[in-house]
């Protein structure tokens, strides 16, 4: 057995000085936890959140406003995020409600949202994430509503119609999918198991490389890897995480057609675990309404919009599954309802639905 090198004189000296801030940096770390529990306590008493993504973003904002560097703001960002959850997990655990198995994208914007310590609840479906939620076995729930490729995730828009639930937040992940299986070659394989947005999102590669594989819709990408680490000839379309997670070969790297492949996930709550935002300057509404079936409706909703200079940034239609070709119109505008110009086409607005539902106001993801 080879002995290691030894270090330098100078390497070891640099050495012993990391080792003696890390010293620092833990005690200072343990510190800031300490307070944090005082903090709980207080807002145990008071009967105030635990969870303040505003608080939140906050604090990150000001820390990176001083960072002098090296670091990049973006990673002190992620640090001090994790150093929040950790401390926040002393004064309440978060429970939060994700789709599973472990490795899903859901899963990865829970942990972009909350950090590292929350107590995450893996649901087999988006419709138990919903009730999960909604039934306060989870404080919050994390949902995909929207991927730049495919456009929006039906289901989840349809259950946004019945949850007493409303949004507090979003995350926009950047996706890459990865062609995962027990060997590290695409010989021999029979099916590939992935979430029908994936399957979908990887059309083109698949037509290419895999035409007379079996495509096979799973109830999350995640279980697509998971069922894939059960059967050498299936392989599974995931994160890195998830072929991490199973133990699985990345076969082939970003398969999906459009290397821009953006999803965009909803924070959900009851609104008594989290009332709606502060206003941020960068925010958007949710709505969902519906209008009679009459002749210029639709283009009668647009006009308290333009009347009080609110832009548009969504308009989506669902059937209402009356029977009678009525539809749900899913909109997102930008701004807040504490904005008077916002209020003022708000409350036009609702006179003119005989449906209206205000989902969410909350920050647009960064």
């Amino acid at each position: 057995m080879s002995t290691p090198p030894q270090a330098s004189p100078e390497l070891a000296q640099l050495r012993m000085q990391i080792d003696s801030l890390d010293h620092q940096l833990l005690a200072l770390v343990n510190q800031r936890a300490r307070v944090a529990e005082q903090v709980g306590e207080l807002k145990k008493r008071e009967g105030t959140p635990f969870f303040r993504p505003d608080r939140v973003a906050q604090v990150i904002e000001k820390i990176q406003s001083a960072n002098p560097g090296p670091l990049k703001n973006a990673h002190v960002a992620a640090i001090w995020r994790e150093i929040m959850s950790a401390c926040l997990a002393l004064e309440s655990p978060q429970r939060v409600a994700v789709l599973g198995p472990e490795g899903t994208f859901c899963e990865q914007a829970a942990i972009e949202y909350f950090g590292g310590a929350a107590d995450l609840m893996y649901c087999a479906s988006f419709d138990e994430v919903f009730h999960a939620t909604a039934a306060g076995s989870a404080q919050y729930g994390v949902v995909g509503v929207e991927n730049s490729n495919e456009g929006v995730v039906a289901r989840s828009l349809d259950m946004f119609l019945h949850t007493p639930c409303h949004v507090v937040g979003e995350v926009s992940l950047l996706v890459r999918h990865n062609l995962l299986r027990q060997s590290p070659t695409v010989d021999g394989i029979e099916a590939v198991l992935a979430h029908p947005q994936a399957l979908a999102q990887c059309h083109a590669w698949l037509s290419k490389h895999l035409p007379h594989a079996e495509r096979r819709p799973v109830s999350s990408n995640a279980e697509g890897a998971r069922l894939a680490a059960t059967n050498p000839a299936w392989a599974g379309i995931a994160s890195e995480r998830a072929g991490q997670q199973y133990g699985l070969h990345v076969v082939a790297h970003a398969i999906q057609d459009d290397a821009y492949n953006r999803t965009r996930f909803a924070i959900i709550c009851l609104p008594h675990t989290l009332a709606t935002p502060a206003p941020t300057g960068r925010d958007c509404t949710s709505l969902i309404i519906s209008v009679p079936n009459r002749p210029g409706a639709v283009h009668d909703l647009l006009v308290p919009l333009k009347r009080h200079g609110v832009s548009m940034t969504r308009f989506e239609s669902r059937p209402a599954r009356t029977g009678q070709w009525e539809y749900y119109f899913y909109i997102d505008i930008e701004g807040h309802p504490a904005q008077p110009h916002v209020a003022a086409a708000l409350a036009e607005l609702q006179q003119l639905c005989a449906f209206y539902k205000l989902l969410g106001t909350y920050p647009v993801a960064g």
